[in-house]
């Protein structure tokens, strides 16, 4: 059934009948696509419902909505794409950076939901209604925050969302690495019985790391919880829950675990080099689980050739899906996941509702927290929960 809007001025009863059927329709029928209720017009109206809430609805090309939002990956979450539906917004998806940069211009996006595609400043400047991205993690290396902060755009993120999720498979990697499980694994299943591959017990041995922010902490608790020693170094001075170092260059020598837990930038790229792996003890094993480009990844394959250090674990990768001809597919003690840190359905459902929520207090001009906000210089008359 559709609703014809003359072209004349519409009366108050009309617009009143038409936003109410949409919301019952939306709240209704949440798995359904926003474009709910079909207007038989081509022209493009942005009608003002002060009387019936404080934000506006869009009826463009016969579908009404209030924003319309473009999530950078091929899905989102349940709870989170249930907290958009509700809030009366239109939600895209894109597969790939072409289609990011295509449907930014073509949809007139709002806000951004920012997954796996790199959202770079040529896109940002691009789409000229954007109004916010909220980063779907912790990590935002791949948004062009200074683009963003140029137009006046806050980047949300949502650090602590999936802390945990990442901290088990950190702690799944020192094990997995120590022991060999995944060569003992492809042993038996070719048809082998080899008790050969001696591996190293972590109880007694001494962890070291690096970021104290939300999953270095739990990772430092997991790691105390093996009966190991946890050493922690974070440049910012963070409250940690193990024995504080002063200086990266004096735990290394310690840490026959090193654990790495700090965002990529200007300061930590390349940051644990040849040099820095020759300095921790003989059978150390290294573990990535922050950021490809913490760790030269070349030099670590080479000391790990070379019997330096004894193994190491990766979720990250300086280029991801990893190349063919990388060298860490030759080496066995190398046991490494794809970027999958944040990958249980607990983590997506968490990160899903707060990045969605993080876009629409802001685009709502509800109270947020301004610590959430990468850029808050732009947050010029916003308010925020510390303002309060």
């Amino acid at each position: 059934m559709s609703y014809r809007i003359p072209t004349a001025v519409i009366g108050v009863r009309v617009l009143t009948s038409v936003i109410l059927l949409f919301l019952s329709q939306t709240v209704g029928n949440s798995s359904r696509s926003n474009d709910n209720l079909q207007l038989s017009s081509d022209e493009d109206w942005e009608i003002d419902t002060s009387r019936l809430s404080p934000h506006k609805f869009k009826i463009i090309r016969g579908s009404c909505y209030m924003y319309t939002f473009l999530v950078t990956a091929p899905s989102f979450a349940a709870p989170g794409l249930a907290k958009l539906q509700e809030a009366g917004c239109r939600v895209f998806y894109a597969k790939d950076e072409s289609e990011l940069a295509n449907m930014m211009v073509q949809k007139e996006v709002d806000a951004v939901i920012s997954r796996t595609i790199t959202l770079s400043g040529d896109v940002i400047r691009s789409a000229k209604n954007l109004k916010v991205i909220s980063k779907h993690g912790a990590g935002y290396n791949n948004v062009d925050v200074d683009a963003a902060t140029e137009r006046g755009i806050p980047v949300f993120y949502t650090p602590g969302a999936n802390s945990q999720s990442v901290a088990e498979l950190t702690i799944g990697l020192a094990m997995a690495v120590a022991r060999s499980i995944p060569l003992h694994d492809r042993t038996l299943r070719n048809g082998g019985w080899s008790r050969s591959e001696m591996g190293i017990q972590l109880s007694g041995r001494t962890m070291g790391v690096v970021g104290l922010g939300n999953i270095g902490q739990k990772v430092a608790r997991l790691g105390a919880a093996f009966g190991m020693r946890v050493l922690g170094f974070d440049p910012k001075g963070k409250p940690m829950p193990c024995e504080k170092i002063n200086s990266l260059v004096e735990l290394l020598p310690q840490a026959q675990i090193l654990t790495l837990h700090c965002p990529l930038n200007d300061e930590t790229r390349g940051m644990i080099g040849a040099v820095e792996l020759n300095l921790l003890p003989k059978n150390a094993i290294v573990l990535n689980t922050a950021r490809g480009g913490i760790v030269d990844e070349i030099a670590l394959a080479e000391a790990i050739k070379s019997g330096r250090i004894f193994g190491a674990g990766i979720d990250d990768f300086v280029a991801e899906p990893v190349p063919a001809d990388h060298p860490f597919n030759a080496l066995s003690r190398v046991v490494m996941t794809p970027h999958i840190g944040a990958s249980t359905q607990e983590a997506l459902d968490i990160v899903s509702v707060m990045s969605a929520e993080n876009a629409l207090m802001f685009l709502h001009k509800q109270p947020f927290d301004k610590q959430l906000c990468v850029n808050p210089s732009v947050l010029r008359n916003q308010i925020t929960m510390s303002a309060q």
